[in-house]
Parts: structure tokens; C-alpha cells; sequence
């Protein structure tokens, strides 16, 4: 995670959860300066009957997508490395719909809310993804693809061959050459060769990636490195937990009385707190709130203070915000300077899940 390759495929399968995928991974394609790229067989289109269920189209098979390029998008809708890749992908459906280009974006989750085809189809609606989704709840796709990373992109040519595969963020303009040479391929011609105009907003906005020095940090125990409060974790029972008075750069710790589970911590009264001492621009946290719960108030402070003007789309300037849906929230963007500062967030009301941050 963060920009460090990550090879935890045994993991992965052993354990039946996928791995995030770094900025800077990739595909194996051989690459020239020439216009045209080398594209090898890679291997066929799987199967898609695996999938519990399609939002935005009936369900798609490998064989009736015979005669189109098909761009095969893997994601949960809480990465942040996924996210920062979906205006891409929303461009291409738009941009080469009309000469064959299929996009059908597979969501298997990571964490159990992200299971919900209610969730799903929110997340959907949200952030304007119009083209077929594949809800992948069994992960019967994934293991059909022997995929193990969120982003992964898996391009296919009108024959159901796999021509193509990029794992993460990044070389946007090859994956693009890539469709157009497989269009041509195709028949398609007349196509505007100029790439897809992009549009970034919020979360969708690229990493500060020469100011990223925190790495993505899970709070369940299961992945949870680097927790600084006395006593470390306790395992899957409530304990009073305390901060210390400092925090060295990417510890963080918990404070009140927590729960902490496999995958998750949950605050089990009001007034718990987190700390975090990070070196990014972004900050973000993926939270829920108590099952068939209220939602769940809270205040962010930065190096003691409100945010201000450094506060994240999910907060205001004084730090306020509310968990009403399980999801990604962003809570700082710094507009100046990237240093070392420190993180605190403080639960007004009990319950609240927390799943792990990540950074931008």
C-alpha cells in the first residue's frame, strides 16, 4: 500500500482478502516509443456469472461481449487508490462507447459493509458511474481473474483475448493507447485520437505523492501496525485505552474505551478519541456507524487546533462532521507546506466502526 510494491497474493488468498494496490505497480507490457504498443495474449475473458448481482445493465456474459473491447475495472468502493483512478475510466466509457469500448467495473468488496448491494448502488449513483457493474460480493470474479489488487485494470479485444493489465495508479496515457489500438483492431476508425478529457475533484484529486510519507494503517489487529497506546491491543474485548503525550511520526493511538476486532476498532462510549501523527496532504478514514444505529458526531483537530482552512470535504473549517453511511471520509487537505502534524479525532457518540487510514 501507500507507494511501496506489495506481492501478498499468498495472504490474499489465505484469507479470502483482496490487497490494495500501490501507486506505482504495474503491468508486465512490454512498452516502446513507437505509436503502436505490444500487446501479448494474455489469456481469455473469464466468466462473469459469478457476479450476485449487475447495477446499471442486465447481467453481461464473456461470450455476448464477443465483437467488443472490454475494459474490466476491479474496485471497492472505499480505495482511495481506486478512486483516484475512476475519472479515468469514466472519461474512456464515455469517450469510446460509440466505437465498441465496453466498461464494466467489478466491485468486490473489502470490508463487510461494502458487501451491501444497497451500499454499492449508492456509491455508484454518487459518483456518477454509469457504465455495468458487476457486484462481486463472492469474490467469484476475482478469483475467476486470479486478481489480487485494487485498482486492476484488465483490457479484452473483440475476440475475449486479455491484451492488457495494469495494477494501481498511474500510466493513464498507455492504458488509453492500449484501447484505441484494440478499437483499430477491431474495425473501429474516424475516433478522435486525443486523450479523454479528465476532470479531478475531491477525493478524485491525484496524490501529493513527493509529500507522502505515511503508509495506509489498518486498526483491526488483524493488519494493525504501530499502535502507541500503553499495553498495545487487546483482542475482541472492551478496554479503557490511553494516547501518550507524543507520537512519533506514523504511530497513532487510541483513547477511551475501545473494541478491537479483527478488522476494525469500535468505540464502545462517547468521547473516544484517535491520534495520528502523519506526513501527507491527505488524510481520509474509512468509518461506519453503529449497525441500525444513529449517526455518529464528531470533531477533527490538527496539531492541537480546528482545521481551518486545511479541513477535508468531510468536515468544516472547525472540524465538525457526522458518520451517517459507511464510507471513505476525507478529513484534511492541506493547502500549504506538507510537514509533520498530528491527527486527532474525538467520537461524541458511542459505536462508531473504524477501518483504516489512508493518504493522498
Amino acid at each position: 500500500m501507500s507507494n511501496r510494491r506489495l506481492l501478498a497474493a499468498a495472504l490474499a488468498i489465505a484469507t479470502a482478502i483482496p490487497v490494495a494496490c500501490p501507486a506505482e505497480n504495474g503491468s508486465d507490457m512490454s512498452r516502446t516509443a513507437s505509436a503502436e504498443l505490444r500487446l501479448p495474449v494474455e489469456g481469455h475473458l473469464p466468466s462473469l456469472s459469478g457476479a450476485t448481482g449487475w447495477l446499471n445493465s442486465e447481467p453481461l456474459t464473456a461470450p455476448g461481449l464477443r465483437g467488443k473491447v472490454v475494459l474490466i475495472d476491479f474496485w471497492t468502493y472505499t480505495c482511495i487508490y481506486w478512486r483516484r483512478t475512476l475519472p479515468y475510466v469514466r472519461a474512456w466509457a464515455d469517450k469510446y462507447k460509440d466505437q465498441g469500448l465496453i466498461v464494466v467495473g467489478v466491485h468486490t468488496p473489502e470490508f463487510p459493509f461494502e458487501r451491501d448491494t444497497g451500499n454499492v448502488r449508492r456509491a455508484v449513483q454518487e459518483m456518477g458511474i454509469v457504465y455495468p457493474v458487476a457486484v462481486d460480493s463472492d469474490y467469484a470474479i476475482w478469483r475467476a481473474f486470479a486478481n489480487q489488487y485494487w485498482p486492476a485494470l484488465y483490457l479484452v479485444d473483440a475476440q475475449g483475448r486479455i491484451r492488457y493489465h495494469y495494477f494501481g495508479e498511474g500510466d493513464y496515457e498507455t492504458a488509453e493507447r492500449a484501447i484505441r489500438q484494440l478499437l483499430a483492431e477491431a474495425g473501429s476508425s474516424g475516433f478522435d485520437r486525443e486523450p479523454a478529457a479528465i476532470e479531478t475533484r475531491g477525493l478524485e484529486v491525484a496524490a501529493a505523492l513527493a509529500d507522502l510519507r505515511s503508509p495506509e494503517t489498518y486498526l483491526g489487529y488483524g493488519r494493525g501496525e504501530n499502535l502507541a497506546s500503553p499495553g498495545g491491543a487487546v483482542r475482541d474485548r472492551p478496554r479503557d485505552y490511553a494516547a501518550p503525550a507524543q507520537l512519533g511520526l506514523n504511530q497513532w493511538a487510541l483513547a477511551g474505551n475501545w473494541t478491537v476486532e479483527q478488522g476494525e476498532a469500535a468505540s464502545n462510549g462517547t468521547n473516544g478519541r484517535i491520534a495520528y501523527r502523519f506526513h501527507a496532504r491527505d488524510l481520509h478514514l474509512v468509518l461506519a456507524a453503529p449497525e441500525q444505529g444513529q449517526p455518529v458526531r464528531f470533531r477533527v483537530t490538527l496539531d492541537g487546533d480546528p482545521p481551518g482552512a486545511d479541513h477535508g470535504i468531510d468536515i468544516d473549517p472547525q472540524g465538525w462532521g457526522t458518520v451517517s453511511e459507511p464510507r471513505l471520509y476525507q478529513l484534511i487537505r492541506q493547502n500549504g507546506a506538507v510537514t509533520d502534524r498530528t491527527f486527532e479525532i474525538e467520537f461524541l457518540d458511542p459505536g462508531v466502526r473504524v477501518y483504516t487510514f489512508t493518504f493522498g
